[in-house]
């Protein structure tokens, strides 16, 4: 039978957890890019992400056992320790302590690796890890963004909602140049009007503007979107209530993803804007999304829409998210 979505996952920086999230010497299981991972953070602070499976007789290392239990294994120093028979590894694979062996096994004595490791960085807040199909190693990096940095002032806290999605990436991010679908599946005033499309290299950004309605009368909003490789995109709000948007698409397979959206508010006077506007920006993108569920869980994928000329540049978008695809198929 064939695919309803024939793309293979997409390979860059994907977004894996929040930081809060991961204490210091705290470890969880995560399920992304078809594959079981581990992550954990070592007593010194540092954030890495391991296959899931002990090479020892194959336990999962996300899971804790006794004192644990409820939670991830044990991390003693910059390892992560097995709940099966205590054998321990550090972030780059290497098995660190066999605890009862007389005789270490020849690749943890030669001190190799025997734990595939991933590529991990730690930033807005965020955990991001790299995949490659081909396990090749990182051809850029992910983007820093400045209003999510955890002491700017000037900017609130994080807002945070996720999503399941039962599609690939790179049809959530077709939405960025779809512009006509916001009347339809949104229900908006208007069409909004593309002023920017630009593509290059690992980047691409747009501009959509639309006039709204509002008790202060007709005002010009402004969305500004940026993605840096397929997993990492930020949405800039003007007009009404400053508003920034880190909205992450990361892989669980090849035919489902997970959004893991996180607004960011200006502040007013020192203080988070609470209420009003800004949280109907944020009750407004989360609609929205719940209506683009329904279209996105249910559409097939087609290699030559047919479409007509006031359609998105969705050739152009395909063009250049088709770097980030290595499979003969795509």
């Amino acid at each position: 039978m064939s695919k309803r979505i024939p793309l293979p996952m997409p390979f860059g920086w994907f977004q894996v957890a929040y930081s809060h999230e991961l204490g210091v010497a705290e470890s969880k299981p995560l399920r992304y890019f078809d594959t079981d991972l581990v992550m954990f953070r070592t007593e010194s602070g540092e954030v890495k992400v391991l296959d899931a499976y002990c090479p020892h007789m194959g336990a999962h290392l996300g899971y804790g056992i006794r004192s644990q239990a409820g939670g991830g294994s044990e991390v003693r120093g910059d390892s992560i320790v097995c709940p099966f028979h205590g054998w321990a590894y550090n972030g780059e694979g290497k098995c660190t302590d066999v605890p009862y062996a007389n005789n270490l096994p020849p690749k943890v004595a030669r001190c190799e690796t025997v734990i595939k490791p991933w590529q991990v960085r730690e930033l807005n807040q965020c955990i991001f890890v790299w995949y490659h199909p081909e396990d090749v190693a990182p051809t850029f990096e992910p983007e820093v963004i400045p209003e999510a940095a955890p002491d700017n002032e000037e900017w609130g806290s994080l807002k945070i909602h996720e999503w399941d999605i039962a599609t690939h990436t790179q049809e959530v991010g077709e939405n960025s140049v779809d512009a006509a679908h916001f009347l339809y599946v949104h229900g908006t005033q208007n069409i909004p009007t593309p002023e920017i499309t630009e593509f290059e290299g690992i980047r691409r950004r747009s501009r959509l503007v639309s006039k709204m309605q509002t008790p202060r009368g007709e005002i010009k909003g402004i969305i500004d979107n940026a993605n840096t490789g397929p997993g990492m995109a930020v949405v800039r709000f003007s007009g009404i209530c400053d508003t920034v948007l880190m909205a992450n698409l990361t892989p669980v397979d090849e035919e489902n993803c997970k959004a893991f959206y996180a607004f960011i508010q200006k502040k007013v006077n020192g203080e988070e804007p609470v209420g009003g506007v800004a949280d109907a920006i944020v009750a407004d993108i989360r609609k929205q999304m719940e209506e683009d569920r329904i279209i996105w869980a249910r559409k097939k994928y087609f290699e030559k829409p047919m479409l007509c000329d006031n359609d998105g540049p969705f050739a152009k978008f395909r063009k250049w998210y088709g770097q980030f695809l290595v499979d003969s198929a795509a």
